[in-house]
């Protein structure tokens, strides 16, 4: 296994997104691109390598094939299609599954043995497909999650606080999507609690409930001004792969699997924070939820559940 060699399946504008913060920030030795589209991938390569004397490290950057990931440390995937106007989830999450199942099936064939991680939607469906079909330990397959979700939040939350976004230790869990939430009881600023910062400034705690609601809503309010949303996700993914290929040990909201009753869950692919280092998913992080939050992330698993059964399990096998 080379280190720090990257390979990233899928050249649209999420998967460049990534690439192009890699190239601004260094930590990646090799990043191989493969997508359906030579023509693009190479050109993607080219435009790239192009800033190299301007990069804060040298970087080998290649629009290869499945055959050039036997080595990589890291694969990324953010393949797939994107949701079309007026299509349902199941219908997305069927077409991107099929998909899921081809690229798996192509990479695990090179002979790869790193850490996979998933960022195509249906995000915590399309990481349970890759895990099933990649025969991984599930501790090597990771999807983006809330990673993007806890990002936003953050943002949000310092900018209504006027407190630095480093020193906001917030995380939001559950789906990647409408029925997320977030664990308040848990988040701190700096060390003190959320609801004493609330008290102390006279601030009304109904505010967090509208920053939680401004994140959910988000991705469609950037969807409808420019279409798609990629810098963010982009930022969220050269993140996490940083934390696996620098052995960081970091915790981050990944969609992570839980099995024999974890957080009352089984054999499910969901969003909690976890600490991530080279090994993928070294351990989950157990909060404890109260009552409501439990009961949202019981909701949460029961939709990616239904839709599983409804038809994703029968494209896996």
């Amino acid at each position: 296994m080379k280190k720090g060699k990257v390979a990233l399946i899928g050249t649209g504008f999420v998967g460049m997104s990534m690439a192009y913060s890699m190239l601004n920030q260094g930590g990646v030795n090799e990043l191989i691109l493969i997508d359906i589209d030579k023509d693009k991938t190479k050109g993607e390569e080219m435009d790239l390598a192009h800033g190299l004397p301007y990069a804060p490290q040298k970087m080998v950057i290649k629009a290869g094939d499945y055959d050039d990931c036997k080595d990589a440390q890291v694969a990324v995937i953010t393949a797939g299609v994107a949701q079309k106007p007026g299509q349902t989830r199941l219908e997305l999450a069927e077409v991107n599954a099929k998909i899921m199942k081809q690229i798996t099936e192509s990479l695990m064939a090179s002979g790869f043995d790193g850490i996979i991680i998933v960022a195509s939607n249906p995000v915590d469906l399309m990481t349970y497909v890759v895990a099933k079909v990649s025969g991984l330990p599930k501790n090597k397959v990771i999807g983006s999650g809330t990673v993007l979700d806890t990002a936003r939040l953050r943002y949000l939350m310092a900018d209504y606080l006027k407190i630095s976004s480093k020193n906001i230790h917030a995380y939001i869990m559950g789906e990647h999507g409408d029925s997320s939430f977030v664990p308040w009881k848990h988040v701190y600023v700096g060390c003190k609690k959320i609801s004493d910062v609330m008290k102390d400034n006279h601030y009304p705690m109904e505010d967090l409930k509208k920053i939680h609601k401004a994140v959910v809503n988000a991705a469609y309010e950037i969807i409808e001004k420019k279409k798609a949303t990629y810098y963010g996700i982009g930022m969220s993914l050269n993140r996490l792969v940083k934390a696996v290929l620098n052995n960081e040990n970091s915790i981050l909201t990944v969609s992570t699997y839980l099995k024999d009753g974890e957080y009352g869950q089984d054999d499910i692919y969901i969003g909690v924070p976890a600490i991530i280092n080279s090994k993928g998913v070294r351990e989950l992080l157990y909060l404890d939820l109260d009552e409501e939050e439990q009961k949202q992330l019981n909701e949460s698993c029961r939709l990616i559940k239904e839709m599983r059964e409804k038809s994703i399990d029968k494209i896996i096998k």
